[in-house]
């Protein structure tokens, strides 16, 4: 169709800036990397503190262990490492997911599946934990 020979097209002007803005991962980003620095942040001394019991209990029976996580406040530390370290996890392999896995639906599949494992895996985790925390 052709267009009739009065009528004008409006131009419109935008900056490269102005352009881009809503295109992209670039709309969520900025949440997403902070989580994934104040995630990091809680793993060092959440990982140190595993580390440190895990060396401290080694060679110990299975009633030992239970007994040192039924404590409330490691079982309450080992619930937050689980949680830290499985959302973490799960916002870096994100990120490996978007950057390497080509084609829409294959990504949002991987990724799909790549949460709900990292999510069942957490659950299984805090379960293992809360067992041992209510048995001791």
């Amino acid at each position: 169709m052709s267009k009739p020979a009065n009528t004008r097209e409006a131009t419109i002007r935008r900056s490269l800036l102005g352009q881009m803005r809503g295109l992209g991962s670039a709309r969520s980003g900025t949440g997403h990397w902070w989580m994934q620095r104040l995630t990091s942040i809680a793993l060092v001394p959440l990982a140190i503190w595993f580390v440190i019991g895990a060396i401290a209990h080694a060679g110990a029976g299975r009633a030992e262990i239970v007994h040192w996580i039924s404590g409330p406040v490691t079982a309450t530390l080992m619930l937050a490492l689980i949680a830290c370290m499985f959302e973490h996890m799960q916002l870096g392999l994100q990120v490996v997911i978007e950057d390497y896995v080509h084609g829409e639906a294959c990504r949002v599949a991987t990724l799909l599946v790549m949460k709900a494992g990292a999510a069942l895996l957490a659950i299984l985790a805090a379960i293992s934990v809360l067992k041992m925390a209510i048995a001791g």
